[in-house]
């Protein structure tokens, strides 16, 4: 019996857990990823012919967004990969107490 309770308790983090981190975490990093993005974008534009060192700086801002970009992705993938492999449910069918 202690067996089976503790083996709930667990699938109950995971599943509350997995809420968070897919109706939270993972659109936030995506925003701030993005975020980051444009402002590379904005601040090479903006640097123009006035600095080399400027645009260069734009440029590793919006390279760094993008592979925040890809990073948030894939672990979002690996979330939606583990659910269905481990057989968790999906976000909109969990009920967090």
């Amino acid at each position: 019996m202690p067996l089976s309770a503790s083996a709930a308790g667990l699938t109950n983090i995971l599943d509350a857990s997995s809420k968070l981190v897919e109706d939270t975490l993972i659109p936030l990093a995506f925003a701030a990823c993005l975020f980051y993005f444009f402002f590379g974008i904005y601040k090479y534009i903006w640097s123009g012919a006035s600095s080399e060192k400027a645009a260069e700086e734009g440029k590793r801002v919006m390279l760094a967004g993008i592979i925040g970009i890809f990073v948030a992705f894939s672990i979002w993938g690996i979330i939606k990969f583990l659910q269905k492999e481990i057989d968790l449910p999906q976000v909109d069918k969990v009920k967090v107490l």
